[in-house]
């Protein structure tokens, strides 16, 4: 028998000890991060009424460059997050960082989203 760590299972643990302290309301929802290998996505969530409210992701079909999982592609994700969040009225959030270190990819993601003007 193995006793190898499974990664995945501990990132989600690490994601559900986070989300009992975090929660999105209508008037500051969540910004919810997750990074796969190749692409990285960002939603913005009303956890209040159990809906989405904007997302972006390196696989949108505005989105300009074809490299979707280096920090440039998360900062563009980031901006275009925020504008979209903030062409619905959305300035304030939580940032959710899905159980991942806040280093990489999920930071740029969050500063591209911040200059664009999103507060959290």
């Amino acid at each position: 028998m193995s006793n190898k760590c499974d990664r995945s299972a501990a990132r989600v643990r690490r994601h559900m000890r986070v989300r009992k302290k975090i929660s999105g309301t209508t008037e500051r929802p969540r910004l919810c991060v997750f990074r796969s290998e190749r692409n990285i996505y960002a939603q913005i969530v009303d956890d209040a009424m159990g809906t989405t409210l904007v997302s972006a992701s390196s696989l949108d079909k505005d989105f300009a460059e074809k490299a979707g999982s280096n920090k440039e592609a998360a900062r563009m994700v980031g901006a275009m997050i925020a504008k979209k969040a903030i062409d619905k009225g959305i300035t304030e959030v939580v940032f959710d960082r899905g159980g991942f270190i806040y280093h990489g990819r999920v930071q740029e993601l969050a500063e591209g989203a911040r200059e664009a003007g999103l507060q959290f």
